[in-house]
């Protein structure tokens, strides 16, 4: 059986043990996933607040908004949760690239043959 967070409609994400929730950022235009990252409650209601994507740095231990240093931020265009709530997708306009790398998706590899091999 299905229970209100399920079908309901309120906001209710269902954050980790360690508080957080998986957020995947796709490209409005293309549709293509640039990223995936984590949101802690403030890092989601900052978002929310502001229209620019802001997570939670597991390695840091810190609140960022994407961007902030490199001015490539992702501009929310929609923000969805999964049927259960612990998840995020963000529907993004992206002012640059979206990897700390300088590529345009995080997801510029693909696995062949036991290694890796660069898209085109």
């Amino acid at each position: 059986m299905a229970n209100e967070r399920e079908t309901g409609l309120a906001l209710d994400p269902k954050f980790d043990a360690n508080g957080l929730l998986t957020a995947v950022v796709t490209d409005r235009a293309s549709g293509a996933v640039l990223m995936v990252a984590h949101m802690n409650r403030e890092a989601l209601d900052r978002t929310l607040e502001t229209g620019t994507a802001h997570f939670w740095s597991r390695s840091r231990k810190t609140l960022w908004q994407k961007g902030e240093t490199s001015g490539n931020i992702l501009h929310v265009a929609e923000a969805r949760i999964d049927c259960d709530q612990d998840a995020v997708w963000l529907i993004v306009d992206p002012a640059g690239p979206a990897c700390h790398t300088g590529e345009t998706s995080c997801f510029y590899r693909r696995i062949e043959g036991g290694g890796l091999r660069r898209l085109d």
